[in-house]
């Protein structure tokens, strides 16, 4: 199984510097890859730019930069900055997050499809060859950049509906998605992302799939203590969506649960589902916090290794 974390947690009381701790652990406990959301926190390319002199081997992902606060020339110079500093290892993820976390800045949410299918057009010129000559119905731009050590960056998207899955098989990489449930995935990520670019003549599309993991013995306890932690998801309409068409009431639902046979089961049922990549959120249940992070972060590494 390819697993990846889906981390980017500074623990209370602990310095922004214990997160590149974190990174070199998951690397050496042989996970593919460590994802961070752009959250109202740190900035997640500078992290991955720092992490990327740490290590050497894992994928750096973001999980996702959101779109609209930022120019696509200047999160294409940031990325390659930190894409150059990691070796190569960054897989750019963008999305145009929700309405009212944009609106809340000031900002129009406005066309998210159409902004998400320019926005990513330039983007992979500047990735590519450092330059952009681009006009569309949102972005008109004619620029570049000379990043040294600069070499193209992987771009996923956070693809939730009919036309953002279109984008992404047509002009992205794949798809990086949260919160969204097996039978979604099996019977609408993929069919909708993997026809768009088939038929746009692009590689199989990369379905990069985020959700909640906890290996312990009490699952009704373990979904229970999903349901708390994730419950504001549940208010958000994308993610509403996603919920209805898998029959659930609420987003902690989806988290894969049980002890380390049925995590092992669980997740392999989002792989014959075709996702390519499973990143994991670990969170804790029971009376040790400790240990249950311990005891699900070593299920996950014994599964990554095989």
């Amino acid at each position: 199984m390819k697993i990846g974390i889906y981390g980017g947690n500074v623990r209370r009381g602990s310095p922004l510097t214990s997160l590149i701790d974190d990174i070199v652990a998951m690397e050496d406990r042989g996970f593919a890859s460590y994802w961070m959301p752009q959250a109202g926190s740190f900035d997640v390319l500078t992290m991955i730019g720092v992490a990327g002199q740490h290590t050497s081997r894992i994928e750096l992902g973001t999980a996702i930069v959101p779109s609209y606060p930022r120019h696509p020339n200047a999160l294409a110079e940031q990325a390659a900055t930190a894409n150059a500093l990691c070796g190569g290892r960054l897989v750019l993820g963008v999305g145009p997050s929700h309405a009212p976390a944009i609106e809340r800045l000031g900002l129009a949410y406005d066309r998210p499809a159409l902004h998400m299918r320019e926005y990513v057009s330039v983007l992979r010129s500047l990735s590519e060859s450092g330059r952009v000559d681009f006009s569309g119905d949102i972005y008109h731009i004619q620029t570049g950049f000379a990043c040294p050590d600069a070499q193209p960056f992987p771009i996923v998207i956070s693809a939730l509906a009919p036309l953002m899955l279109k984008v992404a098989g047509e002009v992205a990489d794949g798809t990086v998605t949260w919160m969204v449930g097996r039978k979604t995935i099996r019977e609408h990520t993929v069919p909708r992302i993997t026809r768009a670019a088939r038929d746009s003549g692009r590689d199989e599309p990369r379905v990069i799939v985020g959700v909640p993991v906890c290996c312990h013995d009490d699952k009704d306890q373990a979904i229970a203590r999903s349901i708390q932690i994730f419950q504001h998801y549940t208010q958000l309409p994308n993610y509403r969506r996603q919920l209805d068409s898998e029959g659930l009431d609420q987003a902690g639902e989806i988290a894969v649960v049980g002890n380390e046979q049925e995590i092992a089961e669980g997740l392999q049922e989002f792989f014959d589902a075709g996702a390519t990549e499973v990143i994991a959120s670990v969170y804790p249940a029971g009376d040790s916090g400790r240990a249950s992070f311990e005891r699900t972060f070593s299920c996950l590494a014994d599964l990554a290794a095989n």
